[in-house]
């Protein structure tokens, strides 16, 4: 029989099973002590095999998600920088002609004009930049699968960017030869697009604000324009010197923000085809282009003396070239109106300051009302303003310069229409109680009377008007005049009596004598009421004592006859009278800065008629001399 012994720690079997008892169980989980438990020190740190397992799991995962996300970083900096070398690698003209679509301007308002002749512009308008095309990821049907997946990591890199910042230094606009422009246009923000439609419904609108700084050589810009309408194109060059595209909209600083491209002394070439505009002649095929005649018509004017002044109204109709999404809205736009100077090419006189009512563009024609003032007139105008008169009651065109402030370095050519049909100045000419009397020459007379006429300006002027001399040039005929053109004896001079103007060659038939007196007759004139279509009418007399009647040279015959017809015919002789006559005028309110108050000359007024003499009228011969 043995005989068990225990010890104080419970002796050396239970020391055993304890020893065994530590052992790991299945069951311990994550509160079990990691430090075992005894009175000595501990030997180390040591991980249970479960943990290790989940450590090694989960190490393994993230190298794994690392390995992938380095990877993934890979091909998108690859993609990234595939699509950005081509969009950095694309020309402007290429951008242009792909990518930047550009409707309208659907508006258009002139903000402001600058003292150097800068134009500050609202435009209104509507713009996309097809990302996907200059990218080539825009989807195609012949895309294989792996094609459209590459593109469709653009696609969506783009619609991750979603926009660009546009910033840009001043735009060079010129021509093939010459500098037209300075254009200054604040940062833009423009929306990113893939797969747009056919149509423009995924354009963005936008207002921007724009200053335009012609070029001061004018004859540069009409070169432009007539080279362009000859060719039917218009051919442009834009030059920056650095643009600026930044990922992201004007205001953000995100990661985006720091994708930039940057370019240096851009330039691209424009190739834009004019229109045809109703009303004109087709641009291209060499054809000219249309003179300032064929843009504006001039329907209407007045000139009123109101106030010591001569105001002036007009309406006219300008052709609008603009398509019919274009719309302006202009508010009163200034002119200065020049004539050129008489005896000059290069001399202009500034006759008239107008400006045009606030307008709005219409189809096809734009309306245009005018209103102004004549300018002072310096002291050397009046010949160029009195041959500027006749020639409008003349039938004959006048040119005219027409510059603006808009435009300070550029002026246009354009033409005064002259009335048609041409109006009769001067009306109801007689001669009161005439007198012939013989000088005891054969070949000389002298006539007296008192001259009788009414001066009617053409409709829509209506000026205070008082004619102060008169100067008539008469060719006498036997018999009615004869039905011909007349003789060209019109001349305009300096101030003082005009010249007498040359007989015409050939004499006209039966034309036989000559009267002209030597200077100028003085008159008086009162204002009279205006009949139907005629401006401020005035009635004229003047005395002539003495003038002498001259025989025409190798129309003795003729004179003869007629001297017999008034001595031997029961009735008298029937003259026919033609010519032209000169007046001197003060127009109120026109301004010319000389002693003479605004006195200026009318010369070539034309008059005929006839008058019957009887043989009493060798002494007193009363004659009429009718229109």
């Amino acid at each position: 029989m043995s005989t068990s012994t225990s010890s104080p720690e419970g002796g050396h079997d239970q020391a055993t099973a304890k020893g065994k008892a530590r052992a790991y169980s299945p069951y311990d989980n994550e509160r079990t002590p990691l430090l075992a438990s005894g009175s000595g020190p501990p030997s180390g740190l040591e991980l249970t095999p479960p943990r290790r397992s989940l450590i090694s799991r989960l190490l393994t995962i993230f190298l794994y998600s690392l390995l992938f996300c380095f990877l993934i970083f890979i091909v998108v900096a690859i993609i990234a920088y595939s699509y950005t070398s081509k969009a950095a690698g694309a020309s402007p003209d290429e951008l242009i002609e792909r990518a930047v679509v550009v409707r309208g301007p659907d508006r258009l308002d002139v903000l402001n004009v600058t003292a150097e002749g800068g134009i500050w512009l609202r435009v209104e308008g509507r713009i996309g930049v097809d990302a996907g095309s200059v990218l080539d990821v825009n989807t195609e049907e012949d895309d294989s699968m792996l094609r459209d997946l590459w593109k469709s990591l653009g696609r969506w890199g783009v619609h991750r960017l979603d926009t660009v910042s546009l910033n840009l230094t001043t735009i060079d606009i010129s021509s093939r030869d010459n500098h037209l422009a300075n254009v200054t246009i604040p940062p833009l923000e423009l929306h990113l697009t893939v797969n747009p439609p056919r149509d423009d419904t995924w354009l963005s609108p936008v207002t921007i604000p724009m200053y335009i700084q012609p070029t001061k050589n004018a004859s540069a810009l009409i070169a432009f324009l007539r080279e362009s309408w000859r060719d039917g194109r218009m051919f442009l060059k834009a030059n920056v010197g650095r643009a600026v595209v930044r990922g992201g909209g004007l205001h953000d600083d995100g990661l985006l923000s720091r994708m930039a491209i940057v370019r240096s002394d851009v330039e691209t070439r424009m190739n834009i085809k004019i229109p045809h505009v109703p009303g004109l002649p087709p641009p291209g095929r060499n054809n000219p282009l249309p003179s300032p005649s064929h843009l504006v018509k001039l329907q209407s004017f007045r000139i009123l003396s109101d106030n010591k002044q001569l105001r002036i109204e007009a309406n006219a109709t300008a052709v609008n070239p603009a398509p019919l999404t274009f719309h302006y809205t202009s508010s009163r736009l200034p002119f200065t109106i020049f004539i050129p100077a008489v005896n000059s090419t290069t001399t202009l006189i500034p006759v008239a300051s107008v400006e045009t009512a606030p307008f709005s563009l219409t189809h096809p024609n734009i309306s245009l009302a005018l209103t102004g003032e004549v300018l002072p007139l310096a002291k050397n105008a009046s010949t160029t303003i009195s041959t500027f008169i006749a020639n409008y009651i003349s039938a004959q065109d006048s040119d005219l310069v027409i510059s603006s402030p808009l435009f300070p370095y550029a002026t246009v050519d354009a033409v005064f229409p002259a009335l048609h049909p041409k109006p009769q100045v001067l009306r109801n000419v007689t001669i009161r109680d005439m007198k012939i009397i013989p000088t005891g020459s054969g070949n000389t007379m002298l006539a007296s009377g008192t001259i009788f006429a009414r001066v009617v300006l053409p409709e829509g002027i209506q000026v205070g008007l008082n004619v102060t001399r008169v100067l008539p040039d008469v060719l006498v005929f036997d018999g009615e005049v004869p039905d011909h053109d007349g003789p060209d004896i019109s001349r305009y001079g300096e101030p003082g009596a005009p010249p007498a103007p040359p007989l015409p060659d050939p004499l006209p038939e039966r034309a036989f004598a000559h009267i002209r007196p030597d200077d100028w007759l003085p008159s008086t004139s009162f204002t009279v009421e205006s009949g139907p279509d005629e401006g401020t009418t005035v009635e004229v007399l003047a005395k002539i004592v003495d003038v002498p009647l001259e025989v025409l040279p190798g129309r003795d015959r003729e004179f003869r006859n007629f001297v017999g017809k008034v001595i031997f015919g029961s009735q008298g002789a029937m003259a026919g009278v033609q010519g032209v006559a000169a007046v001197s005028v003060r127009v109120e309110g026109l301004p010319f800065d000389d002693e003479r108050d605004g006195e200026m000359e009318l010369d070539g007024l034309p008059f005929q008629g006839n008058v019957r003499i009887g043989k009493r009228s060798t002494f007193l011969m009363p004659g009429t001399l009718h229109d």
